[in-house]
């Protein structure tokens, strides 16, 4: 897929997914901006540091992203945090971080970059959701509820506003081993090597994705093999249903 003369915002670049979601799009000759609360060792073309929860900050990435670049033709909101346990283990910390990033701050970044995109005629927003949103699990209520909602937020948008030329679409992943997954087991108590080779005996093909199995799929919705791709949920689970 070639992307020269593209240009991309890709939120929660120093995780997993984004950090090998930007190699690709520099690779295949796009121009990226970056967003995250630290970028240190991320190359791209624009760095833009800050928290997703300051809703100034969310609001203002499509339009530094497009002064910065020239343009502003590909947004993917990957960014995203894990809250673990029922609704009755659920602090208000963590109700308004799991809210905050996973659905406020795509929200508002997807409102902000619609209307960049349709003055240029077009172009392509790609959010993580999951399939712990299509189809709930256990202990992950908060979790699973926001991944619901960005699921059907991108089926609404993108039913909105194909006749802007702008395609919204969104990867549903499973378990993916990024240094989030890792670090939930570790704080559970659990061998990070451990637990992630246990989980693998879990997926029907054998091992639970890693980034570069996400970010390739991205790499897609955002490309024009994609092109008659809107409003699609997208799963990549290695054949692993819900559980």
């Amino acid at each position: 897929m070639d992307f020269t003369g593209k240009t991309a915002l890709v939120t929660g670049a120093a995780g997993g997914i984004g950090a090998s979601l930007v190699q690709r799009l520099r690779a295949a000759g796009a121009q990226v901006a970056v967003a995250d609360r630290s970028l240190e060792g991320i190359e791209a073309e624009a760095h833009f540091p800050g928290d997703l929860l300051d809703t100034s900050y969310a609001d203002a990435l499509p339009a530094k992203t497009a002064d910065a670049l020239g343009s502003l033709d590909i947004v993917v909101n990957n960014a995203g945090v894990i809250t673990r346990g029922a609704v009755t283990e659920t602090s208000d910390e963590d109700w308004a971080l799991s809210l905050g990033v996973n659905v406020e701050a795509p929200f508002r970044i997807c409102r902000a970059a619609i209307p960049i995109m349709a003055a240029a005629g077009g172009g392509a927003i790609v959010n993580t959701a999951s399939c712990w949103g299509l189809r709930p699990g256990p202990d992950h209520a908060i979790y699973c509820m926001t991944k619901a909602a960005i699921a059907s937020l991108t089926q609404c948008m993108g039913q909105d506003h194909a006749h802007q030329g702008i395609r919204i679409n969104a990867v549903c992943p499973n378990e993916v081993n990024t240094p989030m997954l890792r670090s939930g087991f570790a704080k559970r108590g659990f061998d990070p090597d451990s637990a992630v080779a246990e989980l693998g005996k879990s997926v029907p093909l054998g091992r639970i994705a890693e980034p570069e199995d996400i970010a390739d799929v991205i790499l897609f919705l955002a490309s024009d093999a994609a092109r008659y791709m809107c409003g699609a949920l997208v799963e990549v689970n290695g054949g692993k249903p819900v559980q």
